[in-house]
């Protein structure tokens, strides 16, 4: 079926075609047409408008991260997409398939330096560099093949972002376009029977295999578990991979625990993961680099990205989808090895010893216990780059798959609360909890506007320490005391939340937080509970992210 329409309803219709449902954008005149089509088909697409075009696509990359589905976004050219950068380099780093569309200056002046609106030199390659597919398109007839050939691109493979645009006269632009239909994903590459022969060998004289998972094994819980049952294997997890298997599973480990196995840790196996906490925070607090193990621990990596095995070079690298990698190295272990008979009783001892320390970590330790003791089990929590937020890392147990959003690598200041409110969009009947501090979430202060507006029932617990936290303690610590830029001036956060008509709340305990966290997740309603913390209460969360080194790291 052909029909003339506008390459802006064209890209409309591509997007609902492919089961994209939501769209985070805020229009510009370069974007009109787009607009304008998700107008059309508003019974099939919803559009949400943040505040700030950095938190489109952080709205999205929440969206992603939460259901590993593509999440959306617009912006203008130029400044728009310069603005969401921040948020794209987070999705970047953390394999979430997020989707750019944008216009771009009339197309007699596209590369032309002649300072056209919003005009910036070479925009597509700066956009190339930042995501996994980037295309200019040219005309209306060429939108749903475009938008195809970009999904195909981010989902396949190791996930990732991708970036459209169109001069705006071209988007304003009608013609004969052919019906849109879904995009079809490459499958997975084929798995190596070498590799896995490989890896058997290793595994079937190792006494105290470890599993390691990622953000690229969130969709193989099933077959990680078999794996772990089959090895007698505990599976510990950073940031990305945590849920896959819960924290209370008898075979599941926070970080922290896992870092009590590590010393007898004779094989590591990787799936998904760059291994960054064994391999970079564990060995040498991330100034060293190790990107050739020595035995042990013996690494083997299962990883859809042919290029993980060159920048961490395993023993065995099975090239494949971490599903279908588990799988396979289960059944084929299965046949030649049995869990050591003492396994359990050396996870749960990691588990109790690693409790005991923690506990220190206050107060910290006691709000996140708080927080999952009134959350529920699949509920969301969204970390930012706070005490709270490093603590959580591994004080905070996870027991449902992406129920743990991060930014990752990137550590991205700022990108908790508005990538909260993506995931509460995405997830609209679960429960979502964002923790934040007060130096972060005034980077984004301006979306609980949206969260009204949209009706988004995030519960964002603001950890108010009047400081950039980490900040202001390296300088007491390590520059005798020459505290600069670091401690902040911040509103009345109770007074500013009821101007933009949310609930706001005052505690300054964990025991007062239950009963508020409790009510505030029941109104089912945007609300902000602010935690008064003395910074100088606050013990440092460092120790248990990057240990010390038992030994010197083996490496060659």
């Amino acid at each position: 079926m052909v029909e003339r329409i506008s390459a802006g309803e064209a890209f409309a219709r591509a997007l609902v075609a492919n089961g994209i449902d939501t769209v985070f954008a805020i229009p510009g005149v370069q974007t009109y047409p787009i607009f304008d089509g998700l107008a059309r088909q508003a019974d099939a697409i919803r559009t949400v408008t943040p505040r700030h075009e950095q938190a489109t696509a952080y709205m999205a990359y929440g969206y992603a991260a939460s259901t590993g589905r593509v999440g959306a976004y617009s912006v203008v050219p130029g400044p728009g997409v310069l603005n969401a950068s921040a948020a794209l380099a987070t999705a970047y780093a953390n394999d979430a398939p997020v989707l750019c569309l944008t216009g771009q200056v009339p197309s007699d002046f596209l590369g032309r330096g002649r300072g056209a609106l919003h005009e910036i030199p070479d925009q597509l390659g700066i956009m190339a560099r930042l995501n996994k597919h980037a295309a200019h398109v040219e005309r209306p007839q060429d939108v749903p093949a475009a938008v195809n050939r970009a999904l195909a691109a981010m989902l396949s493979g190791r996930p990732g972002p991708g970036y459209l645009e169109m001069c705006m006269d071209r988007l304003a632009a009608q013609a004969p376009v052919e019906r849109a239909v879904a995009a079809e994903i490459p499958p997975p590459p084929a798995v190596d029977p070498d590799e896995i022969a490989r890896a058997v060998a290793i595994l079937k004289d190792c006494r105290r295999p470890v599993i390691m998972v990622g953000g690229g094994a969130q969709h193989a819980r099933a077959e990680v578990r078999a794996l772990a049952e089959v090895l007698g294997a505990p599976v510990t997890a950073f940031r990305s991979g945590r849920g896959v298997v819960a924290e209370d599973d008898p075979l599941g480990l926070s970080s922290a625990a896992a870092h009590e196995l590590w010393p007898e840790t004779d094989a590591l196996i990787g799936i998904g993961s760059r291994c960054e906490m064994q391999y970079m925070r564990w060995g040498g607090g991330m100034m060293r680099l190790v990107d050739r193990p020595a035995p042990p621990p013996w690494l083997i990596r299962i990883d859809i990205d042919p290029t993980e095995m060159v920048r961490l070079k395993p023993h065995a690298g099975i090239v494949a989808d971490a599903a279908e990698g588990a799988r396979l190295l289960a059944e084929a272990i299965g046949r030649v090895r049995a869990p050591e008979p003492d396994t359990a009783d050396w996870i749960a001892g990691a588990k109790a010893a690693a409790a005991r320390k923690i506990a220190r970590v206050e107060p910290h330790i006691s709000y996140l216990k708080v927080i999952r003791d009134v959350l529920p089990r699949d509920g969301f929590l969204v970390e930012e780059l706070c005490q709270a937020g490093f603590v959580s890392y591994y004080g905070f147990p996870v027991y449902e798959p992406r129920t743990y959003v991060s930014s990752g690598y990137q550590g991205t200041l700022g990108f908790g609360f508005p990538t909260a409110l993506g995931v509460k969009v995405a997830n609209p009947d679960r429960a979502v909890i964002s923790i934040t501090g007060d130096g972060g979430f005034m980077f984004g202060v301006q979306d609980l506007a949206t969260a009204v507006a949209e009706r988004i029932s995030l519960v964002t617990v603001l950890f108010n320490n009047g400081a950039f936290g980490n900040v202001r303690r390296d300088q007491k610590t390590l520059f005798d005391g020459r505290i600069i830029a670091s401690e902040l001036a911040n509103p009345d956060f109770l007074k500013l939340a009821e101007s933009f008509g949310v609930a706001g709340h005052r505690v300054h305990s964990p025991d007062a937080l239950r009963p508020v966290l409790e009510l505030a997740l029941a109104d089912d309603a945007p609300a902000l509970i602010e935690v008064v913390v003395d910074p100088d209460s606050e013990v440092s969360p460092w120790e248990f992210i990057h240990p010390p080194v038992p030994g010197e790291q083996r490496s060659r």
